[in-house]
C-alpha cells in the first residue's frame, strides 16, 4: 500500500504527488471535478486547500482519494 508523502498544487487542477518509494507523479483532477463530492473542488480555494492526511491527501477532512488510485492513476515525471 503506498503513502503520499508530499503534495503540491499546480496550475490547471493538477496536483504534484511525492509517494513513500519517492517516485513523484502528476495527477490531473479535472476528470473528477464533474461528480459528487468533487464538485466542489472546482473552487480554487478549496481546490488549492489540499492536505496530507494519514499517507493520503484530503481536502477539508471530508474529501478524500485513496493513495493506490493515485498512484495507480497519475503520471510519473
Amino acid at each position: 500500500m503506498r503513502k503520499v508523502i508530499k503534495v503540491k498544487v499546480l496550475e490547471d487542477y493538477k496536483l504534484e504527488l511525492t509517494f513513500d518509494n519517492n517516485v513523484v507523479k502528476i495527477k490531473d483532477m479535472k476528470p473528477h471535478l464533474k461528480t459528487g463530492v468533487f464538485k466542489a473542488l472546482r473552487k480554487k480555494e478549496v481546490f488549492n486547500s489540499v492536505k496530507l492526511n494519514f499517507g493520503t491527501i484530503s481536502w477539508d477532512g471530508d474529501i478524500d482519494m485513496c493513495a493506490d488510485y493515485l498512484y495507480e492513476t497519475s503520471k510519473e515525471i
